[in-house]
C-alpha cells in the first residue's frame, strides 16, 4: 500500500440527490478514499421525482409505482462501493425529505414545479433540517464541507435547499452554546462549492464539434451562451486532478443507471469520459486557498 497524505483528513459532501455526488465529485471522492481520507456523504432526498429512463423500470416512477426511492438508494450504495465511500447516509434518515421534483423556466434553468407535496425538501423547516446536518458534522468533525453554489448550478429547488442547509449548518456546528445534545462544537476550516470550468467545457466542446460529434451536450456551443452550471474560470479556487480515478467515477456512475443515459454524454463523445472528467473544480467560500504554480489549488485540504 502507498502513502496515505490524508490519513488524518474528513471530508463532508452534501448533494441533493443519489446520482448528483457522483456526477460533482466522483474522482475527487475516490481520490482521497485511496488517499487515506474519512469520506461522508450526506444525501438529502432519494429523487423520488427522477425521471426514469431504463424502459423495463419505467414502474418505478412517481407517477407509477412512486417506488423509485428505495430503487435509487440501492444505486447509491452500489456506486459508493465502486468508489469506496463507506459512510453514506440520508439527511435525517431515509424518506425524511422527499425529492421536491422541478420545472423548466423558460430562461433555461429549473425551478420549482407549481405542485410540490408537503413533504418535499424544498419545504423542510430550515432551522430543522440543518440540525440533522449539524449531528452529523459535531460526529464527523470533518475539515472540509462540499456543497452547491447558492442557485444550486442550475436553479433545481432540492439543490438550492442542499446549499442552504449546508451552509447554515456549517455556522451552527460552531457555536460554542448551540444544541450541545447535538454534539461537542465543531467549526470546518474550509468549505467549498462545486464548480464546472467554462475554460474546459469550451475547449472539450470545441474538440467534440470539430471532431464531427453534434449530438454530445446537444445545443451547446463552444462559443455561445453556455447553462447556468457552468462556473467562469475566474470564480474557481481549486482544480483537483482525479484521472488517475475518472473510469471508478464512470463506473459508479453507470450505476445510477435509471438516471444516467448509456449512451449518452458521460459516456460518449472524445473528451467524456477522459481528461474532462478526471478534473473537478471548486469554488472556495471559506476559509484560505493555498494555490499551486499555476494558480490553482490542487487540494482542498491544503492547509489543514
Amino acid at each position: 500500500m502507498g502513502p496515505m497524505p490524508h490519513a488524518d483528513h474528513r471530508m463532508l459532501l452534501v448533494h441533493a440527490h443519489p446520482d448528483d455526488e457522483t456526477i460533482n465529485n466522483g474522482a475527487t471522492m475516490a481520490r482521497y478514499v485511496a488517499e487515506g481520507a474519512g469520506v461522508t456523504l450526506v444525501t438529502c432526498t432519494a429523487g423520488e421525482m427522477g425521471e426514469v429512463l431504463v424502459p423495463e423500470l419505467a414502474h418505478l416512477a412517481a407517477d407509477n409505482d412512486d417506488t423509485l426511492g428505495p430503487h435509487r438508494r440501492e444505486e447509491l450504495a452500489t456506486a459508493m462501493a465502486t468508489l469506496g465511500v463507506t459512510d453514506h447516509r440520508f439527511l435525517g434518515g431515509f424518506g425524511t425529505y422527499r425529492d421536491s421534483g422541478m420545472a423548466w423556466h423558460e430562461d433555461g434553468h429549473a425551478v420549482a414545479a407549481d405542485d410540490t407535496r408537503e413533504d418535499a425538501f424544498w419545504h423542510a423547516d430550515l432551522t430543522e433540517a440543518a440540525d440533522h446536518l449539524v449531528q452529523v458534522v459535531r460526529e464527523v468533525r470533518p475539515q472540509v464541507l462540499v456543497t452547491y453554489d447558492q442557485f444550486g448550478g442550475y436553479g433545481h429547488p432540492d439543490h438550492i435547499q442542499a446549499h442552504r442547509v449546508a451552509m447554515y449548518a456549517a455556522t451552527l456546528a460552531a457555536v460554542p452554546s448551540y444544541r450541545l445534545d447535538l454534539g461537542e462544537p465543531w467549526d470546518i476550516a474550509k468549505v467549498y462549492w462545486v464548480g464546472m470550468s467554462e475554460g474546459r467545457m469550451r475547449e472539450s466542446l470545441r474538440a467534440l464539434r470539430d471532431a464531427g460529434d453534434t449530438t454530445t451536450f446537444e445545443g451547446m456551443d463552444p462559443d455561445g451562451d453556455l447553462p447556468p452550471f457552468i462556473t467562469p474560470d475566474h470564480l474557481i479556487s481549486t482544480r483537483v486532478d482525479g484521472s488517475a480515478f475518472v473510469e471508478q467515477k464512470l463506473t459508479a456512475l453507470a450505476q445510477h443507471r435509471t438516471q444516467v443515459e448509456q449512451d449518452g454524454p458521460f459516456f460518449s463523445g472524445g473528451e467524456s469520459g477522459h481528461a474532462f472528467w478526471g478534473e473537478e473544480a471548486y469554488r472556495i467560500v471559506r476559509g484560505v486557498a493555498v494555490p499551486g504554480p499555476e494558480g490553482y489549488e490542487t487540494d482542498l485540504f491544503a492547509g489543514v
